[in-house]
């Protein structure tokens, strides 16, 4: 899901005063393209952000939209991938079940939960969501929801003392039914975690590919360089953030608890050497040096005591190898890695 899509589409069409469609996948079984917690979004004239199905499903679901902002009703859907030959003509291939529920977001009702839900992937911790899809409840209707982050606990559409009941810290996202004052209610119970931010330390030109590649992610990139020639000539619209300072200011400048990952790639000694000093401070899950093991090994010697805290996290040369020449390749190369350090797939 690309977060800052989802996100910039809400937010023009919220300013507009415009009513949509947050459609949120609950529970699957089998084979299906995306999985329960996944959202996306329809407006009133059938565009959408965000996708459940692949694109076999959108046109049904952006049909049933305009029904649920029309009545403000929400609304259950089972789609069964295993019959869609027959039921839809498409020929997916699927032999899964994708379960989703359709709710209104409107002025009226503040459009949430999705406001709340979009402030919770624009910040910099975890929060857990519920949204009711049924409920035998008088004062907690399908379609609210209650999310929470640290200690505090919000509801939305329902009383917040009512909403505690709801939250939990889950893993992954769970489609289950919990007794509250002696009614049953079924909740999506799922975790938001805001895209990470990752340093691309260095604005050559071949930074340029790395932070488009990162923002088709949703990923938010900080771009920084010494140079004002190389910031100033770059394209780098993509970036959250786009800074000039000398490399011995990085850690002075901005937080860099707040990042998950930094590439290194100046292509200038001295100042990748002060990069990774200050990034060896830090407890970031993924460091990526360009260049030859050679210049990796230079550096790391240089660095004395610091090189040992960076010794299991240092990518050198960062990216895997999947054989391509050239900046493109290499920046699919470095973005390929850090998703897979971040999600656990590479040790």
């Amino acid at each position: 899901m690309n977060v800052p899509g989802l996100v910039h589409f809400f937010e023009e069409r919220r300013n507009r005063g415009e009513s949509l469609v947050l459609v949120t996948i609950f529970n699957t079984s089998g084979s299906t393209y995306s999985k329960a917690g996944t959202h996306m979004l329809i407006d009133g004239e059938g565009d959408f952000r965000g996708m459940l199905s692949g694109g076999c499903l959108e046109g049904d679901l952006a049909l049933r939209a305009s029904k649920v902002i029309e009545s403000g009703t929400p609304q259950a859907v089972t789609y069964d991938l295993a019959q869609d030959d027959e039921l839809w003509g498409l020929g997916v291939g699927c032999d899964g079940e994708m379960q989703v529920f359709l709710q209104a977001l409107t002025a009226a009702n503040g459009y949430q939960p999705f406001a709340a839900i979009a402030t919770a992937m624009q910040g910099d911790r975890p929060a857990r969501l519920a949204i009711v899809i049924e409920s035998e409840h008088e004062d907690i209707p399908a379609g609210a929801a209650a999310i929470g982050v640290g200690e505090r606990v919000r509801g939305l559409g329902l009383a917040d003392g009512l909403a505690g009941g709801l939250v939990q810290d889950v893993r992954r996202p769970a489609y289950e039914q919990v007794k509250l004052d002696d009614h049953r209610i079924s909740v999506l119970m799922a975790k938001i975690h805001p895209p990470p931010r990752v340093l691309v330390l260095g604005a050559g030109p071949d930074a340029e590919p790395v932070v488009r590649f990162a923002s088709e992610l949703g990923w938010r990139c900080t771009v920084v360089d010494h140079r004002d020639a190389y910031i100033e000539s770059g394209g780098f619209d993509a970036a959250e953030k786009v800074i000039c300072l000398p490399a011995g200011e990085l850690a002075a400048t901005l937080d860099l608890s707040q990042y998950q990952a930094a590439v290194v790639m100046s292509h200038h000694l001295a100042t990748d050497r002060a990069y990774l000093v200050q990034l060896a401070t830090t407890d970031m899950r993924y460091v990526g040096l360009l260049g030859p093991a050679a210049r990796r090994d230079r550096l790391l010697a240089e660095l004395g005591e610091s090189a040992r805290s960076l010794s299991t996290r240092l990518r050198g040369p960062a990216g895997i190898d999947i054989g391509g020449r050239g900046p493109a390749a290499i920046a699919l190369s470095i973005v390929a890695e850090v998703q897979g350090v971040l999600q656990g797939r590479i040790g």
